[in-house]
C-alpha cells in the first residue's frame, strides 16, 4: 500500500526540521560580532568552561598588563556574571555582571563586590577587578549574550565563578541590586596552558587536574600531627576525595570490624562533614560534623542524622554510624582541620556525602542546629582498591529524560492523534500506524518517567510539580492503553461512550505533556534553544492539524 501523501508531507516536514540545529557559539567556529570589538580578536584562546549552560569564555593577554575577554552565554533573559575569586568561593571575590533585558530593550554591565550571600553584600560599582575605562559592553547577537571587557592586572586570579540569573530579573537604577544567581559554576583555569582545572557546581563536583591538593596537605606529604592519635597513622590510605575544596580523606582497616578515618580539608572558619549514605543522597545518611572557629575560642564534633532538608530534620547525636568511644577528635593545624574517628563496623558504606558550611556560622549549645551547608559533593569509594568516583552531574541523565519525553509524549503520540483524526480513509493503513506510533511513544514516555525518577533520587531538588503531572500522564496514558485492549466492537452500543471517553482522555494527556515539557524545560535551566526547537515542532504539528481540520470541515 502506498503511503498517503499528506503523510510524507508530515515526516518531509519534519525530519527537516530535525535535522536543523539552532544557531550555537563553540570554540570550533570562528567569533563573528556585529559590533566593533576594542581588542584584537584574531589571537583569542578559547574555552567552553561551563557546558551546562553553554559559556564559552575567550581570552588574550593583550600587553603586559592588560587581558582581554569575551564571555558568550545563551540569552535566557538573565543576567549573566563571570567573577574572579582567590578560593573559588563566592565571598570575597569580585563579578562582572551583565544583562540585556526583554529581548534588547535595555542592558547593561557592572562590577560587583560579593561581599556576602545576602543582597546587601553584593555592592554594585565596587570591587578588586582593575576594568579599563571604555573597554566593557555588553550584545545580544543570535540568541546569544557577548560580554566584553579588559582588566588591567599582571596576575589574574586563577578561580572563575560563573553565574546566571532568574529568568526576567535585572538590576534597575536607582541601587542596581543584584538577585540571587539561579545557578553557579566554578572552574579553576590554567591562563598559559589555556586548559581548565578543578570544577564545582553547587551540589557537585568534578576535577579534570592532576588530583593534588593545596592548603598544605596532600597524599604525596606524610601525615604529620601535632596531637596524639587513638590509633595507628602509619599505614592509612589516603584519597583527595574534593579538589575544589581541598578535601583529604586517610582511612584504615585497623580490625576485622573497626575503621579508622582522619578528614582534612582547609579552615574557613567554617564546619566540615562526612555523611554516610546507602544511596549517595543526603536524606536518609549519618553524618559526622566538626568545626573549630577561626580565632580557635569554640570548636566540636558531633554525629547527625539527616533525615531530611528542614532543619530540624538535621538531628544532632543520633544516626547509623556505630563510632567507637573516645576516638573522635578535630583539630587545627597550619590552617586546616583534621578531624579523626573510628567506626565499629565489618564495611562501612561506600558513597560517602562532603559539605562545607557557611562562613563563621557554627553548632551552639543547647540545640546545636546545624545550618545549610554552603556546598556539598558525593563521592564512591572503593576501600579494597582504594580509589574513588566523584558523583555524577547527572547532565547526561537530564538531558536523556527530557528527549526521551518530548519525543515520546510530546511528538509520537499527537501524529499518532492526528493520523486518528485525519486518516480515517486510509484504513486499515491509519489504525496500524496510530496504534504503532502511540505503542512507541507510550514506551518512550515511560522511560522517560522512570529515568526522571532516578534523576529526582539523584538531585533531591523540589520538583514536585513536574513530577506530579509526569506521574498523572503516565497513568491517564496506562488508562488508554487498557481502553485499548478492551475496546468494544464497532456495532456495539457503547461504541460512541467508548470513543468519547478515549478521544478526550486523550486530548487531556496532550495537552498535560505539552506543558509539563515546556516546565520541564525551564526547570533544567536548558536555556532558550530547547524551548524554541520544541515550540517549532509544536507549530508545525499544530500547523498540520490545523490544515487537515479545514479540509474535514470542508468535506462536511
Amino acid at each position: 500500500m502506498k503511503t498517503p501523501l499528506p503523510l510524507l508531507f508530515i515526516f518531509t516536514i519534519l525530519g527537516s526540521f530535525l535535522h536543523a540545529r539552532p544557531e550555537t557559539d563553540s570554540c570550533t567556529g570562528n567569533l563573528t560580532l556585529k559590533a566593533p570589538i576594542p581588542f584584537d580578536t584574531t589571537n583569542l584562546h578559547c574555552l567552553s568552561v561551563w557546558d551546562a549552560q553553554g559559556f564559552i569564555l575567550r581570552y588574550v593577554q593583550t600587553s603586559a598588563n592588560i587581558w582581554s575577554f569575551i564571555l558568550s552565554t545563551p540569552d535566557t533573559n538573565s543576567y549573566i556574571a563571570m567573577g574572579f575569586s582567590a578560593s573559588g568561593s563566592m565571598v570575597g571575590s569580585s563579578a562582572i555582571v551583565g544583562w540585556v533585558a526583554s529581548r534588547g530593550a535595555s542592558g547593561g554591565i557592572k562590577q560587583y563586590y560579593l561581599g556576602g550571600f545576602t543582597p546587601n553584600q553584593v555592592v554594585p560599582d565596587k570591587g578588586n577587578l582593575q576594568v579599563i575605562g571604555n573597554s566593557t559592553f555588553i550584545t545580544l547577537q543570535s540568541s546569544r549574550l557577548y560580554m566584553v571587557f579588559q582588566l588591567e592586572t599582571t596576575v589574574l586570579l586563577s578561580w572563575l565563578i560563573l553565574a546566571t540569573g532568574s529568568t526576567g530579573l535585572f538590576p534597575a537604577a536607582p541601587n542596581y541590586a543584584l538577585t540571587k544567581h539561579l545557578d553557579k559554576f566554578s572552574t579553576r583555569i590554567d591562563y598559559s596552558k589555556a586548559n581548565l582545572g578543578s570544577s564545582q557546581v553547587n551540589g557537585s563536583s568534578s576535577s579534570q587536574g592532576d588530583g593534588s591538593s593545596s592548603q598544605g596537605d596532600s597524599c604525596d606529604t606524610k601525615l604529620n600531627l601535632s596531637v596524639p592519635l587513638p590509633f595507628d597513622t602509619t599505614k592509612l590510605n589516603c584519597l583527595a576525595v574534593w579538589n575544589a575544596q581541598g578535601y583529604i580523606l586517610r582511612y584504615s582497616q585497623t580490625s576485622s570490624n573497626i575503621w579508622s578515618f582522619i578528614l582534612s580539608a582547609p579552615n574557613q572558619n567554617s564546619y566540615i562533614s562526612i555523611g554516610f549514605s546507602p544511596n549517595g543522597g543526603m536524606v536518609g545518611s549519618s553524618a559526622i560534623v566538626g568545626w573549630i572557629s577561626s580565632n580557635g575560642a569554640s570548636g566540636g564534633m558531633k554525629q547527625y542524622s539527616l533525615s531530611g532538608y528542614a532543619p530540624n530534620q538535621v538531628v544532632p547525636n543520633r544516626g547509623n554510624l556505630p563510632i567507637i568511644n573516645n576516638s573522635t577528635m578535630i583539630t587545627s593545624q597550619s590552617s586546616r582541620l583534621y578531624m579523626a574517628f573510628q567506626l565499629q563496623t565489618n564495611r562501612p558504606l561506600s558513597r560517602l556525602i562532603y559539605a562545607v558550611g557557611p562562613n563563621g556560622v557554627f553548632p551552639t549549645a543547647p540545640s546545636f542546629s546545624l545550618m545549610q551547608h554552603q556546598d556539598k559533593v558525593s563521592v564512591t569509594v572503593n576501600y579494597a582498591t582504594g580509589s574513588s568516583v566523584l558523583g555524577n552531574s547527572s547532565m547526561n541523565l537530564k538531558r536523556s529524560h527530557g528527549v526521551l519525553n518530548i519525543l515520546g509524549w510530546g511528538i509520537f503520540i499527537i501524529m499518532g492523534a492526528i493520523v486518528a483524526r485525519y486518516f480515517k480513509d486510509w484504513d486499515p493503513f491509519w489504525f496500524n500506524f496510530h496504534a504503532s506510533v502511540q505503542s512507541l511513544g507510550f514506551v518512550l514516555g515511560v522511560i522517560g518517567v522512570i529515568t526522571g525518577l532516578i534523576l529526582n533520587n539523584q538531585l533531591h531538588i523540589n520538583f514536585n510539580l513536574h513530577k506530579t503531572l509526569g506521574i498523572i500522564i503516565l497513568v491517564l496514558a496506562c488508562l488508554q492503553v487498557m481502553a485499548f485492549v478492551a475496546r468494544p466492537k464497532k456495532e456495539s452500543k457503547v461504541r460512541k461512550h467508548w470513543n468519547l471517553y478515549h478521544h478526550n482522555i486523550g486530548r487531556i494527556v496532550i495537552i498535560l505533556s505539552i506543558a509539563n515539557i515546556f516546565y520541564g524545560i525551564h526547570l533544567a535551566k536548558e536555556g532558550s534553544e530547547w524551548t524554541v526547537a520544541y515550540g517549532i515542532v509544536l507549530a508545525i504539528l499544530l500547523s498540520i492539524a490545523v490544515i487537515f481540520e479545514i479540509g474535514l470541515w470542508s468535506k462536511d
